[in-house]
């Protein structure tokens, strides 16, 4: 059978089914008519579409009226706020920009704004209609809503009032409310609130503040081709800018300057020698932020960063006069700053000076709210890389209570079970000193952070059953991290400070965790409230009776195991201390971690180099290391937190029993009558306790040496 034979059969059955279809369609379009005339259908219709434009007008030229555009002008000053969790003013985004007036602005910034962005400015009402009717046809064509088409005035209404979605109903209130802007404000006013209110990128907000920042000069004393360039960054400041990418920024000048030359603004001359200069050779910066405003500046840009990524607000309406709201306390915030301040908590440089980072987080385990955090060391840069959020790092042992421990409680393992402490002929193992007891408690193998007896209980459980609890915490794995080394932390990914106390709180809130955040709040400045976090989810990870033996085991780590150096004086924590190996050398190590726990607090705190090699490392392990930075700040912090006690015992005070600490007993000696404890763990405990009583006593002269030394400095200045 040919094709033409197949096509004639085709042909024939549509034919067929056409004649059997007609008389159906002829009788529904005749009754169609009749219901159609009857009941004047048409008019229905034309009415039904008349009442929709009309509601829809008065509820715009509602919107539209009840915006402030009456203070528009002043509130262009008014800059972004930052709240505490006591609704306390804690300060502001410093991106608002220098507000400068159109007089103060070089000819050459205002002409090639209204070349390329408004041509017809001067002479419209706030709406330009080929421009709409040039959108509408974009639109069509795409099918979807585009830009463009937007006067100087309406992109002016966008930046103060509305969000930069793409949706046909921003548009409308967007023309609605250019109107009403043009009937309180003069063409200059607008174009000079238009200028000073526009994001450039890196931070920068206004022209004369990214006259600064990318050319060193006032917005008086551009050139012709700075002008141009920054006239053109506002497309897209975050493409188009000079520092970023200046061959996009010298590309997007140059057709800036076509369009002026198109206008005759400028002659071709002009713009052909103003096209021969990479725009990278004239950059200079003499931007200056308005520091003092920024006083959290770590903890600031994390709550931006989540502004962004969580709720979508767009990073250049940052600075609209928003109230942002969240769960910061600046007592804590400051001392964990000030202990950041503190160079001799931490490692020295490497030899080509490159400093030790460090980022740290406190977070309420209840609420999930971040109390503190503060993202590195050395020269701070606005939204730049955050070691308390951004970082992936190996967590180490860390991770052992979260993917071996917990699920091992939950299939009837107890802090006083029996674990193998040996090497193992299915996974290359070592204990940190290199020695094995045969077998080992599991408070004692958690306290004193033993590689060997978790590799083997992850082994036992099996791997998938470490691996699926451990993404229960909310930790991100890769599939080939389902493996024996995810008993050790050995992650592909890694992790940061903020997912780890966020993990954390499990224990410290009875098995659950609540969503961490930072933002409880977000009001604009109209007064809507665009975010209302203030009820925060919580899932229930795993039950209370194995969050409360964690702990029993945990508090050991601090009062018996490898944290204790790090305990800080005059409180009882409970945590997991965590170190990494260097790749390069097994004496080396590249992560120090400790993540430590009070019914209220929870602080994470990593250290480390950006990047380690074997030129850039960390010696020891985290208890001689991260050790001393993680005690001064929570002994910093601890004193704004609620004290609450912890309602199980340590473990190593009840040789592994989950008691309340009433019911733990205590002969005259001072040795508890629960334990059952052996002669090895007396020795332990005893050891235990004087190690904590000589940390006292070194504290304790140490405050006397620095008193001593601060007189005689006081005696020989006369004071």
């Amino acid at each position: 059978m040919d094709f033409r034979e197949i096509f004639a059969r085709i042909k024939t059955g549509l034919k067929n089914f056409w004649q059997w279809l007609k008389p159906y369609l002829v009788r529904f379009h005749h009754w169609r008519k009749r219901i159609w005339k009857k009941y004047q259908i048409n008019k229905v219709i034309l009415l039904l579409m008349l009442v929709v434009v009309l509601v829809s007008s008065v509820y715009l030229y509602v919107l539209a009226k009840s915006v402030k555009v009456s203070t528009l002008e002043s509130s262009m000053k008014e800059v972004t706020i930052f709240y505490d969790k006591d609704g306390d003013e804690a300060g502001a985004l410093s991106g608002k920009g220098t507000y400068t007036s159109l007089t103060e602005m070089s000819p050459y910034i205002v002409d090639a704004v209204i070349a390329t962005e408004d041509r017809s400015f001067y002479e419209h009402n706030g709406y330009n209609l080929k421009g709409i009717a040039r959108a509408l046809l974009s639109t069509v064509k795409a099918g979807s809503i585009q830009g463009g088409g937007s006067t100087i005035t309406q992109q002016l209404a966008k930046n103060a009032f509305l969000t930069q979605d793409q949706k046909l109903s921003r548009k409308a209130k967007e023309l609605f409310m250019a109107i009403e802007i043009e009937k309180h404000y003069s063409k200059d006013q607008i174009l000079e609130m238009y200028l000073n209110n526009s994001y450039f990128g890196n931070g920068v907000w206004g022209v004369q503040d990214a006259a600064r920042k990318y050319y060193g000069v006032n917005a008086n004393e551009v050139s012709l081709g700075q002008a141009a360039s920054l006239i053109g960054m506002l497309k897209g400041p975050n493409l188009y800018n000079p520092i970023d990418d200046p061959q996009a920024a010298n590309n997007r000048r140059d057709t800036v300057l076509s369009v002026m030359v198109e206008t005759q603004k400028i002659s071709e001359e002009q713009a052909a020698q103003e096209q021969t200069v990479d725009l990278s050779s004239l950059l200079y910066d003499t931007y200056e932020a308005k520091a003092s405003e920024y006083r959290y500046p770590y903890y600031f840009d994390a709550v931006l960063a989540e502004a962004v990524d969580k709720y979508n607000l767009d990073a250049s309406d940052l600075n609209k006069g928003y109230r942002i709201y969240t769960a910061l306390d600046q007592n804590q915030q400051t001392a964990m700053q000030n202990t950041y301040l503190q160079d001799h908590l931490f490692p020295g440089n490497a030899p080509d000076g490159q400093m030790v980072q460090s980022g740290s987080v406190a977070m309420n385990p209840k609420t999930g709210g971040v109390t503190a955090l503060v993202g590195g060391r050395g020269d701070y840069v606005f939204q730049g890389f955050n070691y308390a959020t951004n970082t992936q790092r190996s967590p180490g042992s860390v991770m052992k209570p979260i993917s071996v421990y917990t699920a091992a409680l939950e299939k009837g393992y107890t802090p006083a079970s029996i674990l193998e402490d040996q090497p193992q002929d299915y996974y290359q193992v070592n204990n940190y000193d290199g020695t094995y007891s045969g077998q080992v408690p599991m408070y004692q193998a958690v306290a004193q952070s033993l590689n060997a007896p978790a590799v083997w209980l992850l082994h036992q459980m099996g791997e998938e059953t470490g691996f699926k609890k451990t993404g229960q915490f909310g930790v991100k794995l890769a599939q080939s991290d389902n493996y024996p080394g995810l008993a050790l932390g050995g992650l592909e990914r890694g992790v940061s400070p903020w997912t780890m106390a966020s993990a954390y709180t499990v224990f410290a809130n009875q098995g659950k965790q609540p969503e961490s955040h930072l933002i409880t709040k977000i009001v604009d400045a109209t007064g809507a409230v665009l975010v209302d976090n203030t009820k925060v989810e919580t899932i229930a990870v795993t039950t209370s009776e194995v969050a409360n033996s964690m702990t029993s085991m945990l508090l050991g780590v601090f009062s018996n195991g490898t944290g204790i150096s790090a305990q800080p004086y005059g409180y009882t924590v409970a945590g997991k201390t965590g170190t990494q190996e260097a790749s390069f050398d097994s004496s080396k190590t590249s992560d120090q971690w400790i993540v430590g726990y009070t019914p209220n607090i929870v602080i994470a705190t990593w250290l480390g180099f950006e990047i380690t090699d074997e030129n850039h490392y960390l010696e020891g392990s985290s208890s001689t290391g991260v050790g001393p930075l993680f005690k001064a700040e929570a002994e910093a912090i601890l004193p704004y937190v609620e004290n609450e006690a912890f309602t199980v015992a340590d473990a190593y005070a009840t040789g592994g029993e989950v008691l309340a600490p009433a019911e733990v007993v205590t002969d005259n000696a001072g040795s508890s009558e629960n334990s059952g404890s052996s002669g090895w763990q007396d020795t332990l405990n005893d050891i235990g306790e004087t190690a904590k009583e000589v940390g006292g006593q070194i504290k304790d002269g140490f405050d006397a040496v620095t008193d001593g030394i601060g007189n005689w400095w006081d005696s020989i200045n006369g004071q």
